[in-house]
Order: C-alpha cells, then structure tokens, then sequence
C-alpha cells in the first residue's frame, strides 16, 4: 500500500518508454503557427465578430489563438487540445467563416440571387461528432455565433424524426452537425446534396476513427468532393489516429500537445480505495451532499450500471437524474435541459456524455468506474473545470483497477499534483493497539469538495470498519488532504 501513497507519479522506466513511443511520430505543432491574440486581429467578418463577443468571448484561447487562421486560410489542420479550451466555438467559428451566407450555387446576377438565394442554400460544412448531444451542442453554438450572418445549420441525428431532417435539408442550410449513422442515411437518400461541401470537420476524430465509426466515416468521405479541407479536432490523438490522417488528408498544419502538456491544469484527482464493487455505493452516499454544491456528472461503464445505480440512489431518498444512449432522443434532450439549467445537479451517465459537452457548472465528476480506454479519461474529467475553471475528480478504485489506473498514470506524463494517503491499516494510521482501542466507528478524512472556493476545507465523517484477520477495511480506507 506505501507506492499507493506517491499518487499520480511516474517512474523513470516508463517515462524513458513513452519518450521513445513518441520518438516514432512527430508530436509537434508545425513551424510557423504563431498564436494570434485577439479575435479582431483574425481578419473575421464584423458581423461575425458581433457574434461572438455577443456569445461572450473576450479573448481567443490558446487552441483558437493557433487554430482558426489555418482553418480559414483553407489548410487541412489537425489540432489537439485538452477537454474545456473552446474546441467547439473554434469550430463554429471557423464554419461561420468559410461558409458564404450570400450567394447561390446558380450563379444568379446579384439582385435574384439575393431574392432566390434562400430557395438554393446548399450544405458548404459538414461537421461529425461521435454522439447526438455533441453534434447538437455544436449545432447550436453555430447559429448563436452566426446570428448576424444569418447562417443556417441543422443537427442531423439519429432518434429525431427522419421527415424532419428531410424537410430541413431540403429547404437548404448552410452547415450540418451530425452523426455519421443518420448524415451517411442522408446522403444515400439524395437529400443531404454534397457536392458544395468544401469543409469536414471531424469533431473528437479519436473517438470517431477508432471505435465502430471509421468505416461510417469512409462511408460519407466517398460521396464528398475530391477538392476538400478535412479538419480533425480532439483532446487526444493516439499514434494509430495520426497515422490514418495520412490517407486524406494533405499536408497539413499541426497544432499538437505533446503528453507531457496534455494535462488538466485546475482539475484536482484523487482516488478513493475501494475493497469491494458494493462499497462504491456506501461512498457516494457519505459524498452526496457534497455532490451537490454546485453539479456533479457520475460515470459508469454500462447502461445496466447507469440505470441499477440511478434506481438505487432513488431507493434511499437522493434525487439524481440519468442519462445513455439507449434513452429515446426526446427524453435525452429533456434531462439534458434540465441539467444545464440547474433543475438537476447529479447527473449519472454512460461516456456519451463524456465528449465536447459543456455545462459549465460542472465542478465535479466522478468515475464510478474507471473508464476502460485510457483516452476517455481527460475526456470525463474534463467535464469539469471546464475553460480554466477550477474542478475536481474522484475515482473509485478497486484492487483488481490498480492496473488501468497505473496505465493512466503512464499514458498522461504529467497530473496536478495531488496529496493522496491510502491507508491499508487501521492501527498505524490512527495510533492504536487493538480493536477495541480502533472502536467500531472512526474519522476517515474524506475530500471536501469546499477546497474550489479557496477555503481549503477538509469534511469529516464516520463510518464503521469490520474488521478482517487483524486488517482493517472499509469502503473507503483513504485519507484526502487539500492544502
């Protein structure tokens, strides 16, 4: 238990290991990349520009400082940085930018087509995200920051109406968010036209390239025209992604973290030490009230965990709301609008909502499970602390989960420093010489989620331990110090 006690460090042998993994690719961001200050200096359209500093930027952040110039310039770009830096207004951004809200396709002289434009608006952007709630997302940033360009977008995604997006498309829009099931459906209807697209974006192209939806990628990228900016955006882009980018896309512009960069600054991360699967449950119990504070978003690896958890919280009178993918489209929708707004401030989910979904409020997440591909972790946590704001998250660890966790660890070069004591005994931790002088009730420090105030405060609780063959155990067996 003592190496538990180091927290999120890295030996040297897996450092020197994943210095030579990166040694095999360039993990750079392309030379004459200079970051651009200010979104007047951008050479934006000034009604765009109205847009977004009535959206509520003042100032670009490091990722659209680097990446929007490329973007509108017409280079392919692939560009990383960590959940919560403004990937999507980037997009919208840079969308509302390329795209001409003024001119039809025809060629008509200046007066008709300005009287007829709107009978042949044709889809110029095509954006893919890995989930409906992304591609919502993004979809809805697109018309605020475009309010005065009158730029037209529609989410096409599954679990919505399929006369709906037909009607819509058929009217024209401008720009399509989506996911690559229904956008692919689309186009082999004829009602999604692809040959004005001149932009693909491929919103966390990790996520979409890597699991299930490569071949849908492939799928949309045929019926594109051969004249095409392909755009890739994620917080992470693994060696196997980067390769593929090679096979259609051309040279382009690299704006990359490299791991060692590729932290959560302002996100504090602890685990909490759990001997058994059912003391997960006692945990986040004792933590529900701080949970609460502000709004919390609890991850579980599968929809039956999701939905047993999500009954069991209600069962003992916590009022928490759920959400995953096999929900109907207009249920997700209503617990998603209710969460932003506030009705709602526990939310337990599957990783689709783990992507790009930005509810500001969020201060804390909880991995009740741990996740099982490295990549998603800074996605969930990065849920929280969300565009520089303070945060935090707390795993649930089990003994056989030490492994995914050291493999996080390793795959991250460097995490927030944290103070972290977990604690296998009883009796050294608290002074004793037996059972009785332990009793069957003891303060445990547990994290207090008031350290994001400034306080620096610790809770305490009590929670009786059984005892096992001279061993102390608990559900939790960790003390939290937030200095």
């Amino acid at each position: 238990m003592a190496a538990a006690a180091t927290g999120f460090q890295r030996g040297g042998g897996a450092r020197r290991a994943m210095e030579e993994d990166d040694a095999k690719l360039v993990f750079e961001t392309s030379k004459g990349v200079e970051p651009i200050m200010s979104f007047d200096e951008m050479g934006i359209k000034d009604d765009l520009l109205r847009g977004i500093y009535n959206y509520g930027f003042e100032k670009p952040s490091a990722i659209q400082q680097r990446a929007v110039l490329p973007i509108i310039s017409g280079r392919d770009v692939i560009a990383q940085a960590q959940s919560g830096t403004g990937k999507t207004s980037m997009i919208a951004l840079a969308v509302c930018q390329i795209v001409d809200t003024k001119s039809s396709e025809y060629g008509f002289g200046s007066r008709l087509g300005f009287v007829f434009s709107f009978l042949f608006v044709q889809v110029q952007a095509l954006i893919l995200s890995p989930t409906r709630e992304l591609a919502a997302q993004t979809e809805k940033v697109i018309l605020a920051i475009g309010d005065y360009i009158n730029v037209q977008a529609h989410a096409c995604i599954g679990g919505k109406s399929v006369g709906e997006d037909i009607r819509k498309l058929e009217h024209g829009v401008h720009v399509v968010s989506g996911t690559p099931g229904r956008v692919c459906d689309m186009i082999k209807r004829r009602t999604l036209r692809t040959r004005s697209i001149k932009l693909l974006v491929l919103d966390e192209s990790d996520e979409m390239l890597s699991r299930g939806f490569k071949d849908q990628i492939y799928d949309v990228y045929r019926y594109l025209p051969p004249e095409l900016q392909v755009v890739l955006i994620s917080a992470t882009l693994p060696n196997e992604i980067l390769e593929m980018t090679s096979k259609f896309m051309t040279d382009p512009v690299r704006i990359l973290v490299k791991r060692d960069e590729l932290t959560l600054e302002g996100i504090k991360q602890f685990f909490v030490a759990v001997e058994k699967e059912e003391w997960k449950f006692d945990t986040l119990c004792d933590l529900y009230d701080t949970l609460t504070i502000t709004q919390a978003v609890i991850f579980c690896n599968t929809k039956r965990k999701v939905d047993w958890l999500t009954a069991k919280m209600r069962e003992n009178n916590f009022t928490v709301s759920s959400m995953h993918g096999d929900m109907p489209q207009k249920e997700r929708d209503a617990i998603m609008g209710e969460f932003r707004s506030g009705q709602t401030r526990v939310l337990i989910t599957t990783d689709v909502w783990a992507r790009g979904l930005d509810v500001q409020q969020v201060s804390l997440v909880i991995n009740y499970d741990l996740p099982n591909n490295r990549e998603l972790y800074i996605h969930r946590i990065g849920r929280s602390g969300r565009f520089g704001r303070k945060g935090v998250a707390i795993n649930f660890v089990k003994s056989d989960d030490i492994k995914i966790l050291r493999d996080i660890e390793q795959y991250y070069m460097h995490v927030p420093d944290v103070d972290v004591i977990v604690c296998g005994w009883i009796r050294p931790l608290f002074g004793t010489s037996s059972q009785e002088e332990a009793g069957e009730e003891v303060l445990v420090f547990v994290l207090s989620m008031m350290w994001f105030s400034g306080l620096g405060v610790t809770a305490l609780y009590s929670k009786k331990f059984q005892w096992i063959g001279g061993v102390a155990t608990s559900f939790t067996l960790a003390c939290f110090v937030t200095c």
